[in-house]
C-alpha cells in the first residue's frame, strides 16, 4: 500500500519541485520510502508503504533500460505468476516485489486494457514508456484504491492517490462545484468520476487512462461486474449445496492470497457473519498467532458488537484487541475531511478510522469482511426492494385495498413504516430504494436546495442497464456500483491509509466475485433469509449465533450524541450566521432541521453529520 502521484506532459522534468510537494502530502500513505522517475515529459513519484521485499523494493522500479517506469499503490496478487512468465520471456528483475513486475508488463503489453486485465490485486498505477511516450494510469476492478487526475492549461496531466497532492500543483484548478450538492445529499458522496472540484475526476474503476504529451487524455474500460441475468451459465441450477462448496472454495483461495506479507498481520472482527468467517479462515492457515481487532460503544443503542467479537476470538485463539468509541471521537471531523479531501456523509468513518488508528499499532496487514453483504445480500433493504417489486406487480383493486385499510388503521411505529412503504410503491425501484439507502430524504433536500434538486440520475442511468435481469440481480449490481464504489471502499481507504494501514478485503477477490455474481438469486435471499449460500457455506466455521445474528451496519449512535454531549457542537457549527454551507443551501432549512433533531421531534442525526462534513469541507478545503 501506497501514495502515487506525478504529471506528464511538456516540461514535466523541469518542475521536480512539485514531485516532492506532492510526496511530502502523501506521507502518511508510505512512511518507509519514496522515489521519483523523472524523464523529459514525465514525473512519477511514490511513497511506500513495505509490507513486500522490504530489501529491494523501495521506488522507484523501472525495466531493465530503465525506459519503462512504474510507481504502485496496492497488491498485486499474482506477481509472482507473471514475474514467472516474464522471466521466461528474457526480462531480467533486480527487486522481488510486485511493482517491477508492472514496469515489465507495461514494457511487454501494448494494449493497455491487456495490461490491466493480466493484474489481479487491488491497485491504482502508473507507467510511463519512454519509447512509446505514453503515460498510463490504472485501477483495479473495483476501485478499491484511489486515483485522481486533472488536467493543466498547458497542457499537462496531473495524477495523484489522492487531491490535496493533485492540488499542490499550481495549474490544477480548484473550484467548487455545487452543482454536485443534489448527489452529495442523497448519496453522502459525489458519484464517481465526479468530484466536489470541477475540473478534478477520478479514473473510473476497471478503467485505465492513456496519455500523450499534446494530446488528450483517453479513458477505456477492461472490466464491468457480471450480471447474473445476462450470463448465469453454468450456475443456474446449482443446488445450495454444491454453490456453498463453490463458495467456501474460492473463499478459502481468497483469503490464502491475502496472508503473503513480509510484515505482520491481522483481522478486523466485528461480530458479523462475514468478518467472523474471513477470521476464522486466516487464523487456520497464517504462520503465526493471528491478532483481531474490534470497535465498540459503551451504550444502549444497540451499535456494541464486542461481545460477540469476544466469542469468534475465543473460538479461534486470536490475540484479541478492543476500542471504545466515546461521543468526542466526533472532533475528528476537521481530520477526516482533511484525509478524504471532499465531504464524506457516513459517520461511520469514525470507528473506521479509531479501528485503524489501533489496528496499525500492533500490525501493517489487516484482512476485512468488506464485499459480502454486496455479493451475497445482506442488506434488509433488499427485502423491501423484493417486495416492493412483488407489490407493484399485485392487482391494482388488492394494492387500493391495502391503501384504504392503511389509512384507516390507527398510528404505531409499524404502520407508518408500512404506509411509507405502499406510498413509494407507486414510484418504483430504483427511486424507493434509493430513498431507504438515503443520506438526506427527499423532503429534507428539497428545503435545502429550494427545489432544485436534481438526484438520482446516477442510480437511474445503472438501474436502466441491468433492465431483463432478475429484480434482486440489479439491486445488487446497482449497491455494488454506487455504496460499494462511492462510500465502503473510499472509506476503508482512506481511513485506514490514514496510519499507514493496509486493508486487504477476501470478499472482494475477483475469482469469487464473479462466482457469486453468477449465483441465482434464490441461494442469496429466500424469504426472509439474507446470505443463504454464504451462511451455508461457512456454517461448520462459526458458533451458531454468529450465522444466525441479524444484520448490524457499522454504526454510530449520532442521534443521541447530536441531542446530548454534541448538541452544542453541531448547533454551533450548523446554525451561525456565518456558516459557508449557507451561501449553497437554504439558512431556514439549515436551521430547521437542526432544530428539529435536538429538540426530539426527528432522527435527522445521519443528515447532520452529512450538512457537518459539508461545512468542515467549505470551511477549511475552499476557505
Amino acid at each position: 500500500m501506497c501514495g502515487i502521484s506525478g504529471f506528464a506532459g511538456p516540461g514535466a522534468a523541469g518542475r521536480r519541485d512539485l514531485a516532492d510537494r506532492q510526496i511530502a502530502l502523501l506521507d502518511h500513505r508510505g512512511p518507509d520510502a519514496h522515489g521519483v522517475f523523472v524523464k523529459p515529459d514525465a514525473v512519477l513519484a511514490q511513497n511506500r508503504l513495505a509490507v513486500i521485499d522490504l530489501v529491494s523494493g523501495d521506488p522507484p522500479l523501472t525495466d531493465e533500460s530503465g525506459d519503462v517506469g512504474a510507481v504502485l499503490n496496492g497488491e498485486i496478487y499474482n506477481f509472482q505468476a507473471l514475474r514467472e512468465e516474464l522471466a521466461h520471456a528474457g526480462h531480467r528483475f533486480s527487486s522481488r516485489g510486485d511493482t517491477e513486475v508492472l514496469a515489465h508488463l507495461a514494457e511487454e503489453e501494448d494494449d493497455p486494457r491487456e495490461l490491466a486485465r493480466r493484474l489481479d490485486g487491488m491497485f491504482a498505477f502508473a507507467t510511463w514508456d519512454e519509447r512509446r511516450r505514453r503515460l498510463l494510469l490504472g485501477r483495479d476492478r473495483l476501485g478499491k484504491k484511489p486515483l485522481y487526475y486533472a488536467m493543466t492549461s498547458d497542457g499537462q496531466l496531473v495524477f495523484a492517490s489522492e487531491i490535496k497532492a493533485l492540488l499542490a500543483h499550481p495549474g490544477v484548478p480548484r473550484e467548487f462545484d455545487p452543482s454536485v450538492l443534489p448527489s452529495y445529499l442523497l448519496y453522502g458522496y459525489v458519484p464517481s468520476p465526479g468530484t466536489v472540484y470541477g475540473g478534478i475526476q477520478s479514473v473510473p474503476p476497471g478503467a485505465v487512462l492513456a496519455f500523450t504529451p499534446g494530446g488528450e487524455p483517453r479513458v477505456v474500460s477492461y472490466w464491468e461486474p457480471p450480471l447474473v441475468g445476462h450470463n448465469a451459465g453454468a450456475h443456474a441450477d446449482l443446488s445450495l449445496r454444491a454453490a456453498a462448496a463453490g463458495v467456501r472454495e474460492r473463499l478459502e483461495r481468497a483469503v490464502e492470497r491475502r496472508l503473503v506479507a513480509d510484515v505482520p498481520l491481522g483481522a478486523y472482527l466485528s461480530g458479523g457473519i462475514d468478518s467472523s468467517a474471513i477470521v476464522a479462515l486466516a487464523a487456520d492457515r497464517a504462520d503465526h498467532r493471528l491478532s483481531t481487532f474490534t470497535i465498540g460503544f459503551e451504550d444502549t443503542d444497540g451499535f456494541d458488537e464486542r461481545p460477540y467479537a469476544k466469542i469468534v476470538a475465543r473460538r479461534y485463539g486470536t490475540d484479541h484487541h478492543e476500542w471504545v468509541v466515546q461521543p468526542e471521537a466526533v472532533d475528528l471531523v476537521d481530520r477526516l475531511v482533511w484525509h478524504y479531501d471532499q465531504p464524506f456523509g457516513d459517520s461511520s468513518a469514525i470507528p473506521t478510522y479509531l479501528l485503524a488508528e489501533l489496528t496499525r499499532r500492533h500490525v501493517t496487514v489487516a484482512l476485512s469482511g468488506d464485499g459480502g453483504d454486496e455479493l451475497f445480500g445482506g442488506y434488509e433493504r433488499l427485502l423491501g426492494g423484493l417486495l416492493l417489486a412483488r407489490y407493484n406487480a399485485a392487482p391494482s383493486l388488492l394494492r387500493r385495498g391495502v391503501d384504504r385499510t392503511l389509512e384507516a388503521a390507527a398510528s404505531s411505529p409499524a404502520l407508518d413504516r408500512a404506509r411509507r412503504f405502499t406510498a413509494s410503491a407507486d414510484r418504483g425501484l430504483p427511486i424507493a430504494y434509493e430513498s431507504w439507502a438515503g443520506f438526506v430524504s427527499e423532503a429534507d433536500r428539497d428545503q435545502l436546495l429550494r427545489g432544485q434538486d436534481g438526484a438520482g440520475a446516477a442510480h437511474a442511468r445503472i438501474w436502466e442497464a441491468s433492465a431483463g435481469a432478475a429484480t434482486l440481480d440489479r439491486l445488487l449490481d446497482l449497491n455494488l456500483r454506487t455504496y460499494l464504489l462511492g462510500d465502503l471502499l473510499p472509506k476503508a481507504d482512506r481511513m485506514s491509509m490514514a496510519h499507514a494501514l493496509e486493508v486487504r478485503s477476501p470478499f472482494l477477490d475477483a475469482e469469487l466475485l464473479d462466482y457469486a455474481a453468477r449465483l441465482p438469486p434464490a441461494l442469496k435471499i429466500r424469504g426472509p433469509v439474507l446470505k443463504r449460500v454464504l451462511k451455508a457455506a461457512v456454517a461448520d466455521l462459526l458458533p451458531s449465533e454468529i450465522v444466525k445474528r441479524r444484520k448490524r451496519g457499522f454504526g454510530v449512535p449520532v442521534d443521541r450524541w447530536f441531542r446530548t454531549d454534541l448538541r452544542e457542537y453541531v448547533t454551533s457549527r450548523l446554525t451561525a450566521p456565518d456558516a459557508r454551507l449557507k451561501e449553497w443551501l437554504d439558512p431556514g432549512a439549515v436551521d430547521a432541521l437542526v432544530a428539529d433533531h435536538v429538540s426530539g421531534r426527528r432522527n435527522s442525526g445521519h443528515s447532520l453529520w452529512t450538512l457537518l462534513t459539508l461545512e468542515v469541507f467549505l470551511r477549511e478545503r475552499i476557505g
